[in-house]
């Protein structure tokens, strides 16, 4: 029989605690236009279909969940990769268009567009000459 070894301290079997999820809060990349707020999110490991994005009463929720599965008959004797669960909340400004926030995934990265309410925009007042 092979046996695999740990080379830090205390090596052991890890428990189902210790396998369980882990809840993360992603990096995040706020970026400014006139007409928009980007937000971008570091979520590696997340799919399409365990990201879960909501607003409600002007909080937005962004979480998102890495799933590993163990083949059956195996049990682990060594486990760095967990299962692990990202989560972060925002709080909106009454200037965001909540109605039409856009989001997508790319590769883990999660891009979201946050339009400005027409009405909040920056724009130039154009100054008469008298």
């Amino acid at each position: 029989m092979t046996e695999i070894t740990r080379h830090d301290a205390g090596a052991s079997r890890p428990t189902e605690q210790e396998l369980s999820q882990e809840t993360l809060m992603p990096a995040v990349d706020i970026h400014e236009e006139n007409d928009a707020i980007h937000i971008v999110a570091d979520m590696p490991g997340v799919t399409r279909d365990s990201l879960v994005i909501e607003v409600d009463n002007g909080v937005m929720r962004l979480e998102g969940e890495v799933r590993i599965t163990m083949p059956e008959g195996l049990s682990p004797l060594y486990a760095e990769v967990r299962a692990q669960r990202y989560a972060r909340r925002f709080t909106l400004s009454h200037e965001i268009d909540s109605e039409a926030i856009s989001a997508r995934i790319d590769n883990g990265v999660v891009h979201l567009t946050l339009p400005r309410r027409d009405t909040h925009r920056r724009r130039r007042i154009e100054v008469q000459a008298a």
